[in-house]
């Protein structure tokens, strides 16, 4: 265990994970699913394009409980996390590269297809809002914070960017009745955590189970310097899901001119998204968010927030008076 954890909080951040000489490959529902992530190396540039390679990097992850958090074919800190998040899961050295120990491992997983067909329904169309206004006494006012469209609301289903969905159907409107494609991530991870570590260091968020096995990795942003997240050890309360929000500036903090009690409906592009794990410390919490793209990338106001998908997925497998542990894990070994 101890040296599970040393290993995960190496200085894997620096490296970034590409293809070939990082020219991108074309974007087709083929190129990913015939796609050779054996292909992917280490190195300092990373193209901006979607590349099929780590498409299927960044499925395979996810279906092993090693979450990239948004598939989006793009190179980064998060697909080096997950890959060093499997590594840990299956007890391998760790070091974040795809070698070919991890590449092996990972196409166990690939007998289903990465990238399928999917028919849009009548009910993906229910449920959307024109838009989502930044200020949250806007927010207020309005009766849900659903998705603004059906890509949208597929790509938070699929797991996915929505600048993937868009590149994969280019020509597409989304209407029901239309055929789509998307990729397959695989079912929610099962099993009973035990406990929670919340690694700032890393930015990450790892489950384990009673027996001390590492049973899902996610990326996370825990607090921020102006918001920092809690110290210490502390316990799950409970979960709430599809939660309203309640913002009190005296509490929490301040949003633009906003110095009022407000509740804030629910929905997935709310401020804490689909889930909130409430935690002991009072205020404090484990949830989602209305903007997956940026997990790990903007602070966050003191809480642990996770992609929707990924804070769902957990929540199946906590239950309360399970042990969360705020950590910064450093290069040298644990206490």
């Amino acid at each position: 265990m101890s040296s599970m954890k040393t290993a995960l909080s190496m200085s894997l951040l620096a490296l970034i994970i590409s293809v070939g000489d990082g020219v991108a490959a074309e974007l087709k529902p083929h190129a990913i699913n015939a796609a050779s992530i054996a292909s992917i190396k280490t190195e300092k540039r990373s193209s901006e394009d979607p590349d099929p390679a780590i498409v299927r990097l960044q499925v395979l992850l996810d279906r092993a409980g090693a979450s990239p958090g948004v598939i989006d074919g793009l190179a980064g800190e998060n697909v080096n996390k997950a890959v060093a998040g499997f590594e840990a899961m299956n007890n391998l050295p760790v070091d974040g590269r795809p070698d070919p120990n991890v590449v092996s491992r990972l196409e166990e997983d690939a007998l289903i297809p990465i990238v399928e067909s999917y028919v849009v329904s009548a009910d993906d169309a229910k449920g959307l809002v024109d838009r989502i206004p930044e200020d949250y006494g806007e927010k207020a006012k309005m009766q849900s914070l659903g998705y603004t469209s059906v890509a949208e609301k597929l790509s938070e289903r699929f797991h996915m960017g929505i600048d993937l969905v868009n590149a994969l159907n280019p020509a597409s409107q989304f209407a029901p009745g239309d055929t789509v494609w998307v990729v397959n991530p695989g079912p929610p991870r099962k099993g009973k955590v035990k406990r929670i570590e919340a690694d700032r260091k890393t930015g990450q968020v790892l489950a384990y189970a009673e027996d001390g096995a590492l049973l899902a990795v996610y990326p996370a942003t825990i607090g921020s310097e102006d918001n920092p997240a809690p110290s210490g050890k502390h316990k799950v309360k409970g979960v709430a899901r599809m939660p309203v929000y309640r913002y009190d500036p005296k509490r929490n903090f301040k949003q633009g001119k906003n110095d009022k009690v407000l509740t804030i409906p629910k929905g997935p592009n709310g401020p804490v998204g689909t889930v909130w794990i409430d935690l002991t410390e009072p205020t404090y919490g484990i949830h989602g968010t209305p903007e997956p793209k940026l997990i790990d990338k903007v602070g966050s106001h003191g809480c642990v927030r996770l992609t929707n998908w990924d804070v769902e997925e957990l929540a199946g497998m906590v239950k309360p008076g399970i042990l969360v542990d705020f950590v910064d894990r450093s290069s040298a070994a644990p206490k």
